[in-house]
């Protein structure tokens, strides 16, 4: 059985081949629950993130403390960065934007 779900295993790392994994943590701001934010993360998603060309993928989570976890798949550094380079200034980013901590903000990055 291992051996049927090899060549699956291994279509899949071909795939992600050359794909950037960004990882971002941040906070909310004092005041803004997971369920207010929780619409504007999608909104941004859907209105910004996933427009920009050479995105995959995008999820977003929460935890107790306020602090949240976004993990995007972008094809290649190229594209990561100027999603990156845009994201301030789009429309779909100023509300969210106001209900995060900016300075705990934090991104790494791991190519596949």
């Amino acid at each position: 059985m291992l051996y049927g779900a090899l060549p699956a295993t291994v279509a899949v790392q071909t795939a992600l081949a050359g794909q950037v994994v960004e990882v971002v943590t941040l906070k909310l701001r004092a005041g803004v629950a997971a369920a207010e934010f929780a619409p504007i993360d999608k909104a941004v998603e859907r209105e910004h993130v996933a427009k920009q060309p050479g995105f995959v993928s995008r999820e977003s989570a929460h935890g107790a403390d306020g602090e949240r976890q976004v993990i995007v798949h972008w094809r290649s550094a190229f594209f990561a960065d100027a999603s990156m380079a845009s994201f301030q200034k789009a429309p779909a980013a100023a509300q969210y934007m106001l209900r995060i901590e900016a300075s705990t903000m934090s991104m790494k990055r791991d190519q596949g």
